[in-house]
């Protein structure tokens, strides 16, 4: 349980979406707090788990691919004592292999597989980051459904 305000909220709007299916609900939400935290000027954490849970609530594939891009970047400026300190279980190398996942997806929908297989490959590298439990294995289940629907012919 985290004991970061922010995080909290982030969460009640991830609940919103994944949990009550309310996904203009919790776009309203990510959308009031990235206000509140100052957008991309905001606390890199903030902005990282905030902008990777916006895309899931994009109805266009280009605006879903604009707020990956910023949790990844913000997911550049983060250090694990930063993540530790907000109650996250992972460490900033665990995050890298969701965020390239939700990259290539995007640019599969948009039909550059080039750059798909090269956010997967990203993905790939840093794999050995995530834990053996259930949220590691739905990345892993992810990075091979993904990679099967990229494969020639």
């Amino acid at each position: 349980m985290t004991t970061d305000p922010v995080m909290a909220r982030i969460g009640e709007a991830v609940q919103l979406h994944h949990g009550q299916g309310r996904r203009e609900a919790a776009r309203e939400l990510f959308a009031q707090v990235w206000q509140e935290i100052g957008g991309e000027h905001g606390d890199p954490l903030h902005v990282c788990v905030l902008a990777h849970s916006m895309a899931d609530v994009q109805d266009d594939v280009r605006e879903e691919l604009r707020w990956d891009r910023r949790a990844l970047a913000a997911a550049g400026l983060l250090t694990d004592d930063r993540v530790a300190r907000a109650g996250v279980p992972l460490s900033v190398a665990g995050l890298y292999p969701s965020l390239h996942l939700n990259l290539a997806d995007c640019y599969h929908r948009l039909g550059d597989p080039a750059r798909a297989r090269e956010h997967i490959e990203h993905a790939r590298a840093g794999i050995g980051a995530l834990g053996d439990d259930a949220y590691g294995q739905l990345i892993r289940d992810g990075l091979e459904r993904l990679t099967r629907q990229l494969a020639p012919g």
